[in-house]
């Protein structure tokens, strides 16, 4: 039945396509191109590619438009220790549709045993091996899985990132605290792995002050300041991170609610373990995404996109993606998404990965998104863009409460293109200056089967469908 009317849809639009063809050649091109004619600089650099480091795993971190990101769960997938396996299932479909990296859920033991999502940490260590908090798996599987997902995500040429959980630990046992004159839930000496054993003087109020920057559901704090957490954390080398870089071969870090401690926490790990990293630094506010990402020596999600999506996108003004973000900062920084597993806002999905995938940055597909919600053609078909033709620093072209056009500028000898998005009701259509001089042009999302040249001043007239996008480059 989908089918159906998807065929019906493209029928309808090849219709629509040939009608409005015919209406361009009445128009005033002079008037047209003088109305239309601002052109707003957004990113001022040398416009090479996102790159997520030197790791041989990275297929398409050296492509032209650099890596795409697949988060790779949602909150409460099923239990039953299948997860893994579900995951590693999917790994080289993602791999052909140009996905480059798998972000995972956290992958250690927690107090909730094989029920939990891994943010109430227990033991770093125990990947699935140990008969602890009432299970041995994990809720997505064993710790074999999980090195077996990682081997078949490098057989890809895809990185693997870890989800990093060290402001907050649970499932200790009782203990006499003597810094709060009580007892504490911070005895971890029994921890099944032996290693990175904690008690009360690990924790925030010890011996080092009362030295947290934010608590989080009432868990036991983790004393950063403290030189046996640090060495545990990143110090030695069986450390923490180092165990999951060199033994479990993990690529990179997406560190969890890093308003907890200080940026300095995730400069010292990086410095001390490599690999790619992002922040989760849950603020809509660019000034200060940007002053973490410098501090902290990291990438960090980009909320400044994602709330001025939402209100682009399904509040009818496109006009605030002219507003600052953090890709427009420092797009080699920034990692943009649509959606993920805390939050899930916009409704008109694929205009934002649209705008996501044809931007600068480091963009970020939803699990859900890709595998059961939208369509996954249409998606693959914005990763093959962004792999091939999303290079180059930005300008924007035009923008009204409904439509949105900026041009990615080209880089290294790749064209790059000209995205066209529309949330209006009607088809629309505007002349816009290119790169591009007398040169043929079409539509990459096969949405316009038009094919227009360039002029000698490099001007052309360009479409959209309704409530769609449409994304142009050199027909070549």
């Amino acid at each position: 039945m989908k089918k159906t009317r998807f065929l019906l849809v493209l029928l309808a639009l090849g219709f629509t396509n040939a009608c409005r063809e015919n209406d361009m050649v009445m128009d005033d091109t002079s008037l047209q191109k003088e109305v239309h004619s601002k052109t707003v600089d957004v990113t001022h650099h040398d416009g090479r590619p996102f790159s997520t480091g030197t790791s041989s795993h990275a297929k398409f971190v050296a492509g032209p438009g650099g890596s795409v990101l697949m988060q790779g769960f949602y909150w409460d997938v099923p239990d039953g220790g299948n997860w893994w396996n579900t995951v590693k299932g999917k790994l080289a479909d993602w791999s052909n549709a140009g996905i480059g990296a798998v972000w995972l859920p956290p992958a250690s033991k927690a107090q909730n045993g094989a029920y939990s999502m891994g943010y109430d940490p227990t033991d770093y260590y125990d990947f699935g091996n140990y008969n602890q908090n009432g299970s041995i798996e994990t809720r997505f599987g064993s710790r074999a899985e999980l090195e077996a997902l990682i081997t078949k995500a490098h057989a890809e040429n895809m990185q693997v990132y870890a989800d990093i959980v060290i402001n907050h630990n649970s499932g200790g046992q009782s203990e006499y605290n003597p810094y709060v004159g009580s007892n504490t839930w911070t005895n971890f000496s029994g921890v099944a792995s032996g290693k990175f054993t904690r008690n009360y003087n690990d924790f925030y109020k010890n011996s080092y002050g009362n030295n947290d920057e934010g608590a989080f559901g009432g868990f036991p704090d983790l004393c950063h300041a403290n030189p046996h957490v640090q060495d545990w954390l990143w110090g030695r080398d069986d450390s923490v991170g180092k165990y999951y870089k060199n033994v479990m071969k993990f690529d990179g870090w997406r560190f969890d609610y890093v308003k907890g401690f200080g940026p300095w926490v995730v400069n010292t790990w990086n410095s001390n373990v490599g690999g790619f990293s992002v922040g989760e630094l849950w603020d809509s506010n660019v000034n200060t995404l940007e002053w973490w990402a410098n501090n902290a020596n990291s990438s960090v999600f980009d909320f400044a996109a994602y709330y001025k999506m939402d209100e682009a996108f399904d509040n009818g003004n496109l006009n605030v993606l002219n507003d600052d973000m953090m890709w427009k900062r420092n797009p080699f920084k920034a990692v943009t998404f649509v959606a993920n597993h805390d939050t899930d806002i916009i409704y008109n999905k694929m205009l934002a990965y649209a705008y996501i995938l044809t931007h600068e940055g480091y963009p970020t597909i939803f699990y859900r998104d890709y595998e059961e919600w939208l369509n996954k053609e249409r998606l693959n078909n914005l990763i093959w863009i962004h792999n091939n033709k999303a290079t180059g620093t930005t300008s924007i072209l035009y923008t009204d409460n409904d439509e949105y056009i900026a041009r990615r500028n080209g880089y290294n000898g790749n064209p790059g293109l000209v995205v066209y998005i529309n949330n209006s009701s009607s088809w629309q259509e505007r002349w816009i200056q290119t790169n591009w001089t007398s040169q043929q042009i079409k539509d990459f999302t096969g949405s316009s089967s038009w094919y227009p040249t360039t002029q000698s001043d490099k001007w052309v007239k360009i479409q959209c469908a309704p409530k769609s996008y449409s994304v142009w480059s050199l027909n070549q």
